[in-house]
């Protein structure tokens, strides 16, 4: 068992060190530029995406299912349930504002003509689809 409660504190030192690691990088984020924005965005996105890929498979762990109390599970789905709806309200409203933001350019023709090609590309793909039938 000594063996599963180092496991335990190395992956909780490890978060806390990621934490310190992201909350320096992102210190002055209101002005760098899009590059570091674009990059400390994936980098969390990816840091996530582990986190919560170890987190799922930590809920199937017999070891763990067999032996979390309820008071913890309630506890976790109240914390995870405001993440995962700021999550969606995010995503809802981040591509809302870049869809206007896209549509303002194109109506201004300042939209790289290199990417109105893909755009143009993806319209007919997508009208080539032979109609479903009713039945």
């Amino acid at each position: 068992m000594s063996s599963f409660y180092d496991n335990l504190e190395v992956w909780v030192k490890r978060q806390k060190e990621i934490k310190e690691l992201f909350m320096k990088a992102e210190e002055n984020y209101a002005e760098a530029d899009r590059l570091t924005l674009i990059t400390l965005s994936r980098l969390a996105f990816q840091h996530m995406e582990k986190t919560i890929e170890a987190f799922d498979n930590w809920l199937k762990d017999p070891m763990i299912t067999t032996h979390m109390p309820r008071e913890l599970l309630v506890e976790l789905w109240g914390n995870l349930r405001e993440i995962f709806y700021k999550l969606i309200e995010l995503d809802i409203e981040h591509t809302s504002k870049f869809a206007e933001h896209l549509k303002k350019l194109e109506s201004s023709e300042s939209v790289n003509p290199l990417f109105t090609l893909r755009i143009s590309r993806e319209e007919k793909e997508t009208r080539r689809q032979p109609p479903t039938p009713i039945i």
